[in-house]
């Protein structure tokens, strides 16, 4: 009997939890849960027979221990800044980890230990990172395979409403995590094109978006990630001459959200003084100009424009910025004024289903020809558990265990899904749970 622990109960782990319990009969597994909450981890459990839920505290040295020594592998589903904790002492107990998050340079760092220790620390393995590394090599090795030499690689990925749910102003709700939403975009976006670099400054960056149709689906704009430069060493195309990644939302959204960046609402490294007191409005005149006289929707068009947009406008006065409503948050950040406000009115009612979008834009250059390949996904979540969000992080993460599990993979060090024999099943797995890739073939000129 193969034993699998599992810490973290979050959103993200319903799909990644049944698929293993449903499994665990076949492959005679036995699945623990640790969270920091025992009822939250017996939820995800469900008095499944091969299932255990425990509380687990990763700070909890001598507990955390003996639980990741009793497994044979370790999934990660904790915050990101605490897998290298868990990495840590997977290494020091041989056990392999799994997880849906970003190899950080300090999870890198681990590399030649968890060599030494003869296992895999396999990161990336959900959907952004994950399914997107898995598609997005599965075509660049079809295309080199065939003599192709790539030139150029879009790649764009969004979490949005499903269609027949998207009911508001924004075209938009919360499928994820609040506050990843309202700091995205933060810092300098980088990117390639025609081999000149490009960037983007944060207040900028909702200036600069590209059009795209996807799928059957209608329109959408595309606003540039952080960093699309390092892409091109973990796709094996450093010298391609265009490379960028996009989050993808419905149009309109940037121009107004702009808005609320050019304010300084988004700033999350100082706070308010006295803003359990100040209501909605008080929070948007501190930002503007003294003017006892004139109304603050006024101010606020004059000093930005793109506020002065009558669809803009009518998109920042639908959240209710400019109600006499107390905020009631005592040393709050802007940022974390602006998500209160953003939870009240793009919160997810209780039938709503969500939608998870990604695009791929291959241009290459095959017998002197130039062609394009658009690889395109859509995927449409079931419930308020078993998200389009959390199906497109768990299923990848879990059908690759499964692989670790049956020695159908066999690798050492910190990995990414780049390889063959990680990408080729898991993506053929995944289309028997109808998450497939539409692919169009275009001659260029």
């Amino acid at each position: 009997m193969k034993k699998i622990l599992i810490i973290g109960a979050g959103l993200s782990t319903t799909y990644l939890i049944d698929y293993l319990l449903e499994n665990a009969d076949q492959y005679d597994w036995r699945i623990t849960v640790g969270d920091i909450s025992e009822d939250m981890a017996r939820k995800k459990v469900n008095g499944h027979p091969r299932g255990k839920a425990k509380i687990f505290d990763i700070n909890d040295d001598l507990e955390s221990w003996r639980s990741i020594a009793n497994a044979d592998v370790v999934i990660s589903m904790l915050p990101a800044n605490m897998h290298h904790l868990v990495a840590e002492k997977c290494i020091d107990l041989r056990k392999p980890m799994l997880t849906a998050s970003y190899a950080t340079e300090q999870i890198k760092s681990l590399d030649e230990k968890a060599r030494q220790a003869d296992i895999p620390i396999m990161m990336e393995l959900g959907l952004d990172p994950g399914i997107d590394h898995m598609s997005a090599m599965n075509v660049i090795h079809h295309i080199k395979e065939r003599g192709g030499k790539l030139t150029s690689f879009y790649s764009f990925t969004g979490g949005l409403v499903a269609p027949e749910y998207d009911n508001n102003p924004w075209n938009y709700k919360f499928t994820w995590n609040p506050r990843n939403v309202v700091l995205a975009g933060s810092g300098v976006s980088t990117f390639i094109h025609n081999g000149q670099y490009k960037y983007i400054p944060y207040h900028r960056l909702f200036d600069r978006v590209l059009s795209r149709k996807i799928l059957q689906l209608g329109d959408f704009e595309v606003y540039a990630n952080r960093d699309s430069l390092k892409y091109r060493e973990i796709y094996g195309l450093k010298d391609i001459a265009s490379m960028y990644r996009g989050t993808i939302r419905r149009p309109g959204f940037s121009k107004a959200w702009n808005a609320l960046v050019r304010l300084g609402c988004t700033e999350d490294d100082y706070t308010l003084e006295n803003s359990e007191n100040m209501t909605y409005r008080d929070f948007i005149n501190a930002y503007l100009m003294y003017d006892p006289d004139m109304p603050v929707e006024i101010k606020l068009q004059q000093y930005c424009h793109n506020s002065s947009d009558p669809i803009v406008f009518e998109k920042l006065k639908w959240l209710g910025i400019f109600d006499r409503r107390k905020i009631g948050l005592k040393n709050a950040t802007p940022a974390q004024i602006l998500q209160k406000i953003l939870e009240e009115k793009w919160k997810m009612d209780p039938d709503d289903k969500d939608m998870i979008l990604m695009q791929h834009e291959f241009k290459y250059v095959l017998n002197e020809e130039d062609k394009m390949l658009v690889s395109a996904m859509a995927v449409i979540g079931i419930d308020q558990e078993k998200t389009a969000m959390a199906i497109t992080v768990g299923l990848p993460l879990a059908i690759t265990t499964k692989l670790l599990l049956t020695e159908k993979i066999n690798h050492k060090g910190v990995i990414l899904p780049i390889h063959k024999d990680i990408y080729e099943p898991v993506l053929d797995e995944l289309k028997t749970y109808g998450i497939t890739f539409e692919e169009k073939e275009y001659m260029l000129g």
